[in-house]
């Protein structure tokens, strides 16, 4: 959320805003609505004092004259209950617009309808190079007893799975790596996050209203969350945290449901695109200041870079365009991996930064050394999302024979086992 007298002075920087990130916001109807707001506003706060003193001349008031007085005070309170009233049907309105304005994308941001508008800014690794037909990773771990999807579909539905034998040890093998190398990279504090909230903290995420159709509710109108960006967010929800404890790094665990509502059709197969998953996530909350967003949106991008280079996977990263930023995103990244069998990469993790826009809808802040208050700034990467990362990992690890390398990071996780083969 950004502040309405910057949205008020700044007015064009908004409609360019949502113009880039091709968002349907008019902010003439919001600026309109505030100033109805601030005009009721006035007029209630003077009717509550008109209030307050007509009290006053009622308690020394007498006979007649207090007659007098208690009926005019009667109006007083009418007039007050009906602006009140109209008070709070605009405020609705008001805070419903407020939480629809874009955040301002950096100037680095490319243009771009939709991801296929993202720019390609490095690659990392070698792309293998088959003598034989590239199997997907579906009829891979089908065949080596890895993964049950027709069992997974019968129990759960549309994009069910199990995940068995190999391919439930690998999982917990790239856990325990990613815990362990995650960690010494420097200041995280572990967490395990809970996925069902109450919804403010998805409010303040901007996970709501823009991302509902992908959420699941309850029944207790609660939601699951889709990553555990927005319980390390709620974390810190109406708190004030001290200078000397920033940047707060978080390391979140936790599994994930996304309902997938947008891509009905797409990746129907496999788990590309499942409604159940794991995934381990950084936030970060560093003061307010631009250069230490950049600063540290880099180095969680890095983090992430460099635990798929210790698996060996070849991948590429994007910077996404306008139109595939998130309503409060100011710049993101999206790391891909190769997927041998349909000869392209896929988005594997993403890190965003957002100045103060989550945090003033969460009311987080801290207290410079000389007392003053202000909101801290947010960031957020992927660290690893399980089972997405099997397909790559299976794919560009596959052997003409049918079996799979496990990479030399996750051995010691495995064992010390080198190879999934078929049973005899």
């Amino acid at each position: 959320m950004l502040d309405i007298n910057f949205i008020k002075e700044n007015k064009e920087i908004i409609k360019e805003a949502a113009r880039k990130k091709r968002v349907d916001f008019d902010v003439e109807e919001l600026l309109n609505v505030d100033e109805s707001r601030r005009s009721l506003l006035q007029e209630v706060e003077k009717l509550r004092e008109k209030q307050n003193k007509a009290n006053e001349v009622i308690s020394q008031a007498v006979g007649g004259d207090k007659d007098t007085a208690i009926e005019e005070m009667r109006e007083l309170k009418e007039d007050l209950q009906t602006k009140e009233a109209k008070l709070q049907k605009i405020m609705e309105e008001w805070r419903g617009l407020m939480i629809r304005v874009p955040n301002i994308p950096d100037v680095t941001v490319p243009e771009g309808d939709d991801d296929e508008g993202n720019k390609e800014i490095r690659t990392w690794g070698e792309k293998p190079d088959f003598k034989f037909d590239p199997k997907s990773h579906s009829e891979i771990m089908t065949a080596l007893d890895m993964v049950d999807f027709e069992r997974g579909t019968k129990v759960s539905g549309f994009r069910g799975y199990f995940l068995k034998n190999e391919g439930f040890l690998l999982s917990f093998a790239i856990w325990r790596h990613a815990l362990d190398f995650f960690m010494k990279r420097g200041g995280f504090t572990p967490v395990m996050a809970p996925s069902l909230m109450n919804k403010e903290a998805f409010l303040g995420t901007a996970f709501l209203p823009q991302g509902e159709e992908d959420l699941y509710r309850t029944q207790d109108d609660q939601y699951l969350a889709g990553t555990s960006e927005v319980p390390l967010m709620g974390y810190y929800m109406d708190e004030i945290i001290e200078k000397k404890s920033l940047p707060v790094k978080l390391l979140g665990f936790s599994p994930c449901f996304r309902r997938e509502a947008g891509s009905h059709g797409r990746d129907t197969k496999g788990l590309m695109r499942v409604h159940e998953f794991y995934k381990f996530e950084q936030v970060i909350l560093c003061e307010a200041n631009h250069e230490e967003s950049v600063k540290w949106h880099e180095w969680i991008n890095e983090n992430t870079e460099a635990f798929m280079q210790s698996l060996g996977i070849p991948y590429r990263v994007v910077v996404n365009c306008g139109g595939d930023l998130g309503l409060g995103q100011v710049k993101k990244y999206d790391i891909e991996l190769w997927v041998p069998s349909e000869e392209k990469y896929r988005e594997i993790s993403s890190a965003s930064y957002f100045h103060d826009f989550q945090t003033r809808r969460l009311n987080i802040r801290y207290r410079e050394t000389d007392g003053k208050i202000y909101f801290v700034h947010s960031l957020n990467c992927t660290a690893t999302p399980t089972p997405r990362l099997l397909i790559s990992l299976i794919e560009n690890n596959q052997l003409p024979d049918g079996s799979v390398l496990i990479p030399e990071a996750l051995r010691p996780y495995m064992g010390g086992k080198e190879k999934v083969e078929a049973s005899e």
